[in-house]
């Protein structure tokens, strides 16, 4: 089962002269855009409560993961819909699975389980969370992972781990998805995160250039071999940034303001960017699949203006795997 090809996340909720009480709304119109494109099959948001750095200030407006996704599927009717990704550390892993199922009966078995090991130390010092160190939020992952696949598929699972329990947990209404929604774990690192990617994963999201790309698919193929699985059987994809214009000259000039903003390197962000015309897209997007991913998933910081939402998903219904 492919997770998805192309999937759009919404990274911004500040959009220039629109309100607070009207933000839904527009996140609203680019989720709809998107899917009436042709070529996003998922939407996308992050599991975060602070703007992230280099996308703004972390006082900006950041909503709710779960109840948006919620909210996004009484407006859509195709396109899959998950957080990109959800942090093992402020989500108790029953109630994630019983949130996740929710989704999934909402959206008609649209649901995406994305998780991660959690990064952002800020957020988690000010809502009051702890953040452990690495190996114990890794640890935490594990046992996460085993407890959503049970309660997705188990009438009544029991665990007990060193972090996390649940005892006879029921998880009613069960899943529409067979087998319950599809779990994408994000994250690169070698040692621990791809090996539970070919564990418990139907899907992995990574980051880096094409280089990158290669090496950690590698990895990935050899934790699977470790573990007898099939690595065909995990949907791999990548997290960038897409700029597209109707021309390579303004498409410039659009990469060189998100330079200005974010203070990275040229280097930087062109490793981080499918940017250019239409058909320089298609270029980019076929070097990357090239590269061994089954799709990518982008951010696109000017998605608010939904008319480039139209363009970028209109091109990508041109692809073709």
């Amino acid at each position: 089962m492919t997770v998805t090809r192309f999937g759009l996340q919404i990274p911004r909720f500040t959009y220039p002269g629109v309100p607070d009480s009207e933000l839904f709304e527009r996140v609203a119109d680019i989720a709809t855009t998107a899917e009436e494109s042709g070529g996003f099959d998922s939407v996308w948001v992050m599991d975060h409560f602070y703007q992230l750095p280099g996308l703004g200030a972390e006082d900006e407006p950041m909503f709710e993961a779960y109840s948006l996704l919620s909210a996004l599927a009484a407006r859509t009717s195709r396109v899959r819909l998950g957080t990109m990704v959800t942090g093992v550390t402020y989500r108790n892993p029953a109630l994630l699975a019983k949130t996740v199922t929710t989704l999934d009966v909402i959206s008609s078995g649209r649901a995406i389980l994305g998780v991660g090991a959690a990064w952002n130390e800020s957020e988690h010092h000010d809502y009051g969370f702890d953040f452990p160190p690495t190996g114990e939020r890794m640890d935490r992952l594990e046992e996460a992972l085993r407890i959503c696949r049970a309660m997705f598929t188990e009438y009544a699972p029991s665990f007990s781990g060193k972090h996390y329990q649940i005892h006879e947990a029921f998880n009613v209404p069960r899943p529409v998805t067979p087998g319950g929604p599809p779990v994408m774990i994000g994250g690169g690192g070698e040692k621990r995160t791809l090996r539970l990617v070919a564990e418990y994963g139907d899907a992995s999201n990574i980051f880096g250039d094409l280089a990158t790309v290669r090496h950690k698919l590698d990895v990935l193929a050899r934790h699977c071999a470790d573990v007898g699985r099939d690595p065909a059987e995990i949907t791999k994809t990548k997290l960038c940034t897409m700029v597209i214009a109707p021309t390579s000259q303004e498409a410039d000039k659009r990469v060189e303001a998100i330079r200005a903003a974010t203070g990275f390197g040229e280097e930087q962000v062109r490793a981080m960017l499918v940017a250019g015309s239409p058909d320089q897209v298609l270029e980019q997007v076929q070097a990357h699949v090239d590269a061994g991913l089954d799709g990518l998933l982008f951010n696109m910081m000017d998605a608010h203006e939904v008319e480039n939402v139209r363009l970028a998903g209109e091109t990508l219904a041109r692809f073709s795997f």
